[in-house]
């Protein structure tokens, strides 16, 4: 018996995410690099909230306070994933390296998206409904990329804004569900190519450990040691996230259940569409800590040494 991991992306984050948080040393060490006192206090302003710097740094580290503060209630995951820039959290999480060289790094990251996205600034389009032949015409008329691959007719598209707005009247019009996502960047497609680049020479200087559990990445299937972290990291911010073949090779470990780590139910609800043969929930439906392990271990076991 076993579970698997998920960490949340961008874009789903809110005031009232993780209810029962405690401000541990990681929640102190994110808020004093982010010049606040008060996380809740300063997502309260959406303008905050949605830019870059502070997303990206506030999920990876109420993510990683978030499983210090349950891991010690449950037993060893089986497979770890992360959506996006929940991979840093996901790579934490599995040993590759701490939480403060994490949170150190989701600043790094964030600031090389946004020097790229000063030269061309651009966004995210989620598409649902289509099939890929209708999805690759929408990209091949209007200019866009994939940025994230979901499932059978669910995809998320990046590029400048001007060519967004021409796929998301293209999609609609084809009867598509179309969202802007609030993400300020292209991520994930090669409008961010130079800022791949900058990340890895960030990565080149950090000291990797190979992972202690199995670890999916966006970009490059599994992570085995120290030279494919580094290249899963860079690879994912100017390439598609494959997040449909990460959960294929999470449930191909048939794990008895999933945790999403992170805001919302965003990746939750993507498995159970897709599995509903096993469950999976995000620690943000529960109030305690306790409801978390309850639930975790009633379906997975209780395996700790």
């Amino acid at each position: 018996m076993s579970f698997a991991l998920l960490f949340s992306g961008q874009g789903t984050q809110h005031p009232d995410m993780l209810p029962w948080l405690a401000d541990d040393a990681i929640v102190h060490a994110m808020c004093e690099r982010l010049a606040t006192p008060d996380w809740r206090s300063a997502i309260t302003d959406a303008r905050w909230a949605e830019r870059n710097t502070h997303a990206q740094m506030l999920l990876t580290g109420l993510a990683l306070a978030a499983w210090h503060q349950i891991s010690a209630a449950l037993p060893a995951p089986s497979a770890i994933a992360g959506y996006s820039v929940g991979e840093l959290a996901a790579f934490s999480a599995a040993g590759v390296f701490d939480a403060e060289c994490a949170l150190a790094l989701s600043g790094r990251r964030a600031e090389a998206m946004d020097r790229c996205a000063e030269q061309a600034p651009g966004g995210l389009l989620a598409v649902g409904g289509l099939d890929g032949e209708a999805i690759d015409r929408i990209c091949g008329n209007t200019g866009v990329a994939v940025a994230i691959r979901i499932g059978v007719g669910s995809v998320v598209l990046g590029g400048p804004h001007a060519r967004l707005d021409q796929a998301e009247l293209a999609a609609a019009s084809l009867g598509a569900r179309c969202t802007r996502l609030r993400v300020g960047v292209a991520s994930h497609t090669p409008w961010m190519h130079e800022a791949a680049d900058d990340f890895l020479r960030t990565l080149s200087a950090v000291r990797f450990n190979a992972p202690r559990t199995a670890l999916f990445s966006n970009a490059i299937d599994r992570v085995h040691d120290e030279t494919s972290a580094r290249k899963a990291l860079s690879v994912q911010i100017a390439s598609t996230v494959r997040w449909d073949e990460c959960m294929e090779n999470i449930h191909a470990r048939r794990p008895s259940c999933v945790l999403e780590i992170g805001p919302g139910q965003a990746l939750a609800r993507m498995w159970n569409e897709r599995y509903p043969d096993i469950p999976a929930r995000s620690c943000d439906e529960f109030r305690s800590t306790a409801g978390i392990a309850k639930w975790v271990v009633g379906l997975a076991g209780d395996e700790r040494p």
